[in-house]
């Protein structure tokens, strides 16, 4: 009876954390009291329904789901464990503390932009061994091919989610095919120079992409077809009508927020049952030694297939994240610069570690964002840092790449 009680007020709290906000629930700054703003739900309705949909997933599933936990490789730091609960308990609730405001916000949503693109290279980087420099070839790939069909076919962002992920899986299975087979440095380059290919043909291609003046007018995500956070959107009614709420521009970006924040923690959910799996440890053992993971009958082509097309994907919709966030899209924002800096993030933060790359996204990104003035010092602090982190702990902040599961022996 206690599990019951214990899961399912684990799943009101998570709920209202998540989906409240988006109802017009906010934190009064004088009392520090909750304020409710619309009658659309009920309070009774809200933890009833919530209820209900936990039950529903436990008895279906047949096991307990702990939104909370957080399982890692063999011999990690406990640590670690409980400040990625941490970190996971405060992204929730971010939105709803009094002093956030737009700014913040918005940065909230960038840092988690690179922290799900930083997760995606680590597949590549830190799991399979691989160094990818042209992962931002990817990143342009989605935030073009969102922008494209929703200003020049007025497509909706969920109609062409599906499209960005198939276009950029199709392209990571092209030029993954024969690239693959290069081993080190040769990898490295011919990846950097396919980036560049993507950015030349995005500034020469002007029929298609607009050239070096890039795509305007980029629309934002609707609330999943049901309304707009757009005033002038015909096609929809506007979500504060919609709700019978005040109009508040904080919505949208609540909303882009949220959205972000649970395909990030599908990414790092996926990045923890890969390490378990089967799958991961043939990444593992192609990365520590490819020789004797293919005379192990692993399929070296294969297994870095899957890896490549992954990490492409998951930079793909990151880009339509993107485009989403900006409004706009050029060839600029998809130069070398942009590969390097998520490198940068997982190497620093650890090849292989969730919580390092965490760690270095905030590092890198989230403090140039706070002291824009300093912003010109960027690639400076990015050399500082590298070679600090390469004297002083090589392997990253909170490295990974030791192996999941080690033969010991049996002897006493």
């Amino acid at each position: 009876m206690c599990v019951w009680l214990r899961e399912i007020g684990l799943t009101a709290i998570i709920a209202a954390a998540v989906i409240l906000p988006m109802f017009g629930i906010r934190l009064d700054s004088d009392g520090g009291q909750l304020s409710w703003h619309t009658e659309w739900l009920t309070a009774f309705e809200f933890w009833l329904g919530a209820i209900a949909l936990r039950v529903a997933v436990m008895i279906l599933a047949k096991r307990k789901i702990r939104f909370f936990k957080i399982k890692s490789a063999r011999g990690d730091n406990k640590w670690s464990i409980w400040a990625g609960r941490g970190l996971i308990a405060l992204a929730l609730v971010l939105p709803l503390l009094p002093f956030v405001d737009r700014r913040m916000l918005d940065i909230a949503i960038l840092l988690l932009t690179y922290i799900a693109m930083g997760w995606g290279l680590s597949i590549m980087v830190g799991m399979v061994g691989l160094l990818d420099l042209g992962y931002v070839a990817f990143y342009a790939i989605g935030a073009y091919t969102f922008a494209l069909l929703a200003v020049d076919h007025a497509w909706s962002f969920w109609e062409t989610l599906p499209v960005v992920m198939i276009l950029a899986a199709t392209a990571a299975l092209l030029v993954g095919g024969p690239i693959l087979r290069l081993r080190g440095d040769y990898f490295a380059i011919v990846t950097l120079g396919f980036a560049e290919i993507i950015r030349i043909v995005l500034i020469n291609f002007q029929s298609l992409t607009h050239g070096p003046d890039g795509v305007t007018g980029v629309p934002r995500p609707s609330f999943f077809g049901l309304a707009s956070f757009s005033v002038g959107d015909q096609n929809l009614p506007a979500f504060h009508d919609w709700l019978g709420i005040a109009a508040n521009p904080m919505h949208r970006l609540m909303f882009v927020y949220y959205l972000l924040l649970a395909f990030a923690l599908g990414v790092t959910l996926y990045l923890g049952w890969l390490r378990r799996s089967a799958l991961g440890l043939a990444f593992e053992a192609i990365r520590e030694d490819e020789t004797a993971a293919q005379a192990m009958g692993v399929n070296r082509p294969l297994m870095k297939l899957i890896a490549y097309i992954t990490a492409a994907v998951i930079a793909s919709i990151a880009g339509a994240f993107f485009a989403a966030r900006q409004g706009f899209v050029s060839p600029e924002s998809f130069n070398a610069t942009e590969s390097f800096t998520v490198l940068a993030i997982v190497v620093l933060g650890g090849m292989g570690s969730r919580l390092g790359v965490v760690i270095a996204t905030l590092l890198l990104i989230g403090l140039p964002e706070l002291f824009r003035e300093f912003a010109q010092y960027r690639m400076l602090a990015f050399g500082l840092a590298l070679m600090i982190i390469m004297v002083w702990r090589p392997q990253g902040l909170l490295a990974q790449r030791r192996p999941t599961q080690i033969l010991e022996s049996a002897a006493e």
